[in-house]
């Protein structure tokens, strides 16, 4: 399935070489920590050159793009960290909604020294990638955004329904001793039926697992709530899409993705002035585990292809005027 063609400013100079690509022997990705506000965020940062910054999904934390890692790092600076709330980071009880990770991220690369970066959302974080490059375009370079949320209402019926009240209750029985295996049996059987939900069977019974205690599952209700309620997500990028307009943009998703389903991906692109969208037959939410060259492939030829946006005070001004009509 060939991808949308991407209408793109030439290069304002010169063609560069292209990137010098170096082995990662050895990176071990292992979590590294940063005090901020207060709070420890967990991270893992490896290579160098210009900064890729990864922002995983609900429930889930940085290890979930260990197949992109070291590929990556070989011609960047590549940043995956854990959100608040998630893997190995703080879980306060505080704020988690999109546009407080997007602040988070912020400090972040602030304490870490990081001026601008591309940013890589998969779920909610390309939500919180969205968010981020609305409130701080002149630090963000280009935007991929992997099975992102925040497109349209529609949304997984487990989603919707984890947001009820009660849903504590209930996530907590699946942490039972034997639940496990039941959940591992239903999931087992999805698969087997070539159910779409099937694709992401490992993934789904990863992500319960990470939800051992109270405080990780209230962390993660906290955050679905603030996104999804019973009738589907309570956020959208569509109305801010337009400021897209010379941000280099991917899009990239599963053709069987039942979280977020494929039909957002045209509606974010046909939103995004300029976008790139490349969809993976067979894949469901999770793509970079189950068809990761190919997702390589495509974040290095848009990587490759694209030049960094330089947004001036101005310019943004000028967008914000005309609007999504303009």
């Amino acid at each position: 399935m060939a991808p949308a063609v991407l209408l793109r400013r030439p290069p304002s100079g010169p063609p560069s070489p292209g990137p010098v690509l170096r082995d990662v022997p050895g990176e071990e990705w292992v979590l590294q920590y940063r005090t901020v506000h207060g709070y420890r965020r967990a991270f893992r940062m490896a290579g160098s050159g210009p900064v890729l910054l990864l922002i995983h999904g609900i429930g889930d934390d940085s290890s979930t793009w260990r197949p992109l890692l070291d590929d990556l790092a070989r011609d960047h600076t590549v940043l995956a960290p854990d959100l608040l709330g998630h893997g190995g980071s703080d879980k306060p009880r505080g704020d988690y909604s999109v546009a407080a990770y997007a602040n988070g991220m912020r400090d972040l690369l602030g304490v870490l020294d990081i001026d601008r970066a591309t940013l890589v959302g998969h779920s909610l974080g390309g939500g919180v990638a969205m968010q981020f490059a609305y409130q701080y375009p002149e630090r963000t370079e280009r935007i991929v955004l992997i099975g992102a949320g925040g497109v349209s209402q529609s949304v997984s019926p487990a989603l919707r329904a984890a947001s009820l009240p009660g849903a504590q209750l209930l996530l907590g029985l699946l942490g039972l001793p034997g639940m496990r295996s039941q959940t591992e049996a239903v999931m087992w059987a999805l698969t087997r039926l070539d159910h779409p939900l099937g694709r992401d069977a490992e993934d789904l019974v990863r992500i319960v697992d990470a939800l051992p205690d109270a405080t990780s599952r209230s962390a993660f209700l906290r955050t679905l709530r603030a996104v999804v309620d019973w009738r589907g997500q309570v956020v959208t990028m569509l109305d801010r899409c337009y400021l897209t307009a010379g941000m280099p943009t991917l899009l990239l998703w599963g053709s069987d993705d039942m979280i977020v389903p494929v039909e957002h991906a045209q509606l974010a692109h046909d939103a995004m002035p300029g976008s790139r969208l490349e969809v993976f037959d067979g894949a469901g939410h999770f793509p970079f585990h189950t068809h990761p060259d190919e997702v390589l492939a495509a974040m290095r030829t848009f990587l490759g292809e694209s030049q960094p946006a330089h947004w001036s005070a101005a310019e943004w001004r000028e967008l914000l005027r005309r609007g999504r009509e303009g």
